[in-house]
């Protein structure tokens, strides 16, 4: 499957920056309605809820809103913002970028989840761009930038091993070194999020600091940390087993990405079920709408990235290096219904937190359930920075 950006420039170099336009061939898109079509579900587990994973009732209800969706909207919606192609390191970095009508914004880079994309913060960038045109102050504008991890969207092909979230960073860095910003912020949430703590270690020139929707540390096994817990850290371990106990994607990415892949890249609804974390892992608590569901999984299908995109957990877990606190300017917000960081082991392992906020509604996917209150903190995270 194909995409074609409007660039028309002959040979590039490595630092070029070209402008970039979504236009997915109609034959990819009435192939994907043609499969759709076929749908064959598998025999439904006793109960047919989540116990034993992505239930038919529900994807029932997701293949229906998914049959009846445009993607040319979801198109025209990304395409609506400026979008760009550089290569970093070797390796095409696709990214969106706006600029704030106000001179005085501060440059932020935005870092999608997995599965997620660019689609992941459609609804903050013109709050974060133009604060007056949404009710807020200039005061609070940012240059936004929002890049596809590589091996997503279309930051593809993927043409080298090892691309873990430090060399992601890196790359990142660079891209924005590349926009002409020497100071900027990060945003991120999952993988976002393990972006912006490698970021806070490297210490680039001008950082301002990450924002993050999860500080992921846990127990290392010494009592003493455990008598700083309170009853809602207590809480959180529980939810934290729960979380893992529900997360096998992530030892199969770690492991047999590769081969996993292969039924997710011929099935859309088997790329549909695999994304069960868009549903919060089925407890019941996931705010983002089917229609932002389907337009996500429609881009990941459409790109044919199901193996690039998960491949960085397995790069990952073969990392070897020794622990390092990360001394970076740092702001967690945690939301209701997602990974429960823990404070005392986020301070642990990054000892320049300055910025703790808990929401009691909102998930994983905060960027699309809840874009409000993730626009306000990240707004209050850095007002004393600019």
């Amino acid at each position: 499957m194909n995409t074609t950006s409007s660039t028309t420039a002959p040979a590039s170099t490595d630092d070029d920056v070209r402008p970039f336009r979504i236009e997915i061939p109609q034959a990819d898109l009435d192939d994907l309605r043609e499969r759709l079509a076929r749908t064959r579900l598998p025999q439904p587990a006793p109960g047919d809820d989540w116990t034993y994973g992505t239930p038919n009732v529900w994807l029932t209800e997701a293949l229906d809103v998914w049959k009846a969706s445009d993607w040319r909207q979801t198109e025209e919606q990304l395409n609506a913002h400026p979008q760009f192609i550089t290569e970093i390191d070797g390796q095409p970095i696709h990214f969106v970028h706006v600029r704030s009508p106000h001179a005085e914004a501060v440059p932020l880079l935005l870092v999608h989840t997995y599965p997620g994309n660019v689609i992941d913060f459609l609804d903050m960038i013109g709050p974060l761009v133009d604060p007056v045109a949404h009710g807020g102050r200039a005061e609070d504008a940012f240059h936004v930038v929002v890049p596809s991890l590589p091996g997503f969207g279309f930051s593809t092909p993927v043409r080298e091993r090892g691309w873990t979230m430090e060399r992601v960073a890196r790359a990142f860095d660079t891209l924005m070194r590349r926009l002409g910003y020497e100071s900027y912020g990060e945003h991120g949430s999952d993988a976002g999020a393990l972006v912006g703590r490698e970021l806070g270690l490297l210490q680039p020139a001008g950082y301002l600091g990450s924002h993050v929707l999860q500080a992921f540390s846990f127990p290392s096994g010494d009592p003493a940390e455990f008598e700083k817990l309170e009853p809602k850290d207590y809480a959180a371990l529980e939810h934290m087993k729960w979380f893992q106990s529900v997360g096998g994607y992530n030892a199969i990415n770690a492991s047999r990405p590769q081969t996993v892949a292969v039924g997710l890249s011929d099935s859309p609804i088997g790329q549909l079920a695999w994304n069960e974390l868009f549903a919060n892992f089925g407890n019941g608590t996931s705010l983002v709408p089917l229609e932002k569901i389907v337009a996500s999984v429609s881009l990941e299908w459409l790109t044919n990235t199901s193996a690039s995109a998960g491949r960085y957990h397995f790069e990952e877990g073969r990392l070897k290096r020794e622990p390092a606190v990360n001394h970076g300017r740092m702001g967690v917000a945690v939301f209701q219904d997602d990974f429960k960081s823990i404070r005392t082991f986020a301070d642990r392992d990054n000892d320049n937190i300055v910025h703790w906020s808990e929401f009691d509604r909102g998930g994983h996917f905060a960027s699309m359930e809840v874009p409000e209150l993730v626009v306000d903190d990240i707004r209050e995270f850095f007002r004393p920075v600019r």
